[in-house]
């Protein structure tokens, strides 16, 4: 990397939680991504009961791990072994999460019901994962698998879906302005660019043009750019 060039990478801030939002509908999850609140310390004041304003950063730190952990199937055991922390606590937790949030409880087991009546899911653009052999095997752990797959893959494989489609649109725009800098690398939500230090600013226009791709969904995609002398840095 020359000393005339950065490396710059831009990711999506909180794909797969707005990509719930988008997919469940839930009029509280929308409404915490539209009006800018901090989805975290959303949830930890409705799974405590307090004030938005009395979030404490443990209590956010936990609303997290609840967050995350919910769309990816787990159970209250494992919140409980997480957060260490009891599993009626952790269960009390689950519990006021769904209260929250209601719609993503339906979205589950919406998204469960299709895989065994259908034997796929698909992402919002359409591109399905099948699960037929899975959840229909007489293993009950292969049979959990497509369920929390059947759940996750409208997620993950919609953020997927996105980067990609960006990802030949910060192509397209690189070619049309003649720039030199160049898209090197693509980590899960992230791309990375080795960007001529004169052509920063336009990039960082266009990348973040590219990747919220006219925002598609029912909440705003939201791109956090950093820049440093490397990779690491940035």
């Amino acid at each position: 990397n020359t000393q005339d060039s950065l490396i710059l990478s831009a990711d999506y801030s909180q794909i797969e939680l707005r990509l719930l939002a988008h997919v469940s509908q839930d009029a509280n999850l929308i409404n915490a991504f539209n009006s800018g609140i901090d989805v975290h310390t959303l949830t930890a004041s409705k799974i405590f009961e307090v004030h938005v304003n009395k979030v404490t950063k443990d209590m956010r730190y936990k609303a997290k791990a609840v967050n995350f952990g919910i769309v990816y199937g787990q159970t209250k055991y494992g919140l409980a072994k997480v957060l260490k922390i009891t599993t009626s606590q952790a269960e009390d937790f689950i519990t006021k999460y769904f209260e929250a949030y209601p719609r993503i409880k339906d979205y589950m087991f919406n998204m469960i019901s299709q895989v065994e009546n259908e034997g796929y899911v698909e992402t919002i653009f359409g591109r399905r994962r099948y699960l037929q052999t899975e959840i229909n095997s007489p293993n009950a752990m292969i049979r959990d698998f497509a369920k929390r797959a059947a759940i996750n893959h409208p997620m993950q494989g919609s953020a997927s879906d996105l980067i990609k489609i960006a990802m030949v649109d910060f192509y397209k725009k690189l070619k049309s302005n003649n720039l030199k800098s160049k898209m090197i690398l693509q980590v899960h939500d992230e791309l990375v660019v080795d960007v001529v230090k004169s052509e920063l600013e336009q990039v960082k226009t266009l990348i973040t043009k590219a990747m919220e791709l006219n925002q598609p969904l029912r909440v705003p995609l939201v791109i956090d750019i950093n820049i440093g002398e490397s990779w690491k840095e940035s």
